[in-house]
C-alpha cells in the first residue's frame, strides 16, 4: 500500500527532463493508465455513446408507437367484432323466434286440416248411412209391396173372373208404374 501512495506523492516530483523511463510498477501505473483511458473514452466516446443511446431511444419510442397503433387497431377490431356478434345474436334470436312461431303455425294448420278431414269423413259417413238406410227402406217397401201384390193377386185369382181379373191387373200395373217412378 505504501508503494501506491508513493506513486501519487511522487507525481509532484518529476525526474529531470533529459531522461525517459518506463515505470514497471504495475500497481503504481495501473490507476494512472486507467484514468487516462477512461478520460479519453469519455471525451471521445461520449458522442458515440450518445448517438447509440439516441438511436436506441428512437427505436424504443417507435416500437411503443407501433404497439399503441396496433393496440388501437386491435381494440377497433374487437369493437367491430362485438357489434357483429350482437347483430348475429339478434338475428339468431329472430330466426329462433320466427322458427318457433312457424312451427306453431304449421302445428295449428295441421290440427285444423285434420279436424276438417275428420268433419268431412263424419259427413261422408252420415251421408252413406242415410243412403244405405234409404236403400234398405226402399228394398223393404218393394218386398212388402210385392208380397201384398202377390197376395192380392192370389186372392183376386181365386175370387174373380177373367175380365175382372184383367182390369185389376191393369190397374195394379198402373199403380206399380207410378210407385216405381216416385222411387227412382
Amino acid at each position: 500500500m505504501k508503494n501506491l501512495t508513493d506513486s501519487f506523492v511522487s507525481v509532484g516530483h518529476w525526474p529531470s527532463a533529459g531522461s525517459f523511463e518506463f515505470n514497471t510498477d504495475i500497481l503504481a501505473t495501473n490507476p494512472i493508465n486507467l484514468s487516462v483511458v477512461l478520460g479519453v473514452l469519455i471525451f471521445f466516446g461520449k458522442g458515440v455513446l450518445n448517438d447509440l443511446l439516441d438511436k436506441r431511444k428512437q427505436r424504443i419510442l417507435s416500437t411503443i408507437r407501433n404497439s399503441e397503433e396496433l393496440r388501437r387497431g386491435a381494440i377497433e377490431q374487437l369493437e367491430r367484432a362485438r357489434v357483429r356478434l350482437r347483430k348475429v345474436e339478434i338475428e339468431a334470436d329472430e330466426y329462433r323466434t320466427n322458427g318457433y312461431s312457424e312451427i306453431e303455425r304449421e302445428k295449428l294448420n295441421l290440427i285444423n286440416a285434420t279436424c276438417n278431414s275428420l268433419e268431412r269423413l263424419e259427413n261422408y259417413k252420415n251421408e252413406t248411412l242415410f243412403f244405405e238406410k234409404q236403400r234398405a227402406i226402399n228394398q223393404v217397401r218393394q218386398q212388402v209391396l210385392q208380397q201384398a201384390l202377390q197376395r192380392a193377386l192370389g186372392t183376386l185369382n181365386s175370387c174373380l173372373n177373367s175380365e175382372l181379373h184383367f182390369r185389376t191387373i191393369s190397374a195394379n200395373i198402373g199403380i206399380l208404374g207410378s210407385v216405381e217412378e216416385i222411387t227412382d
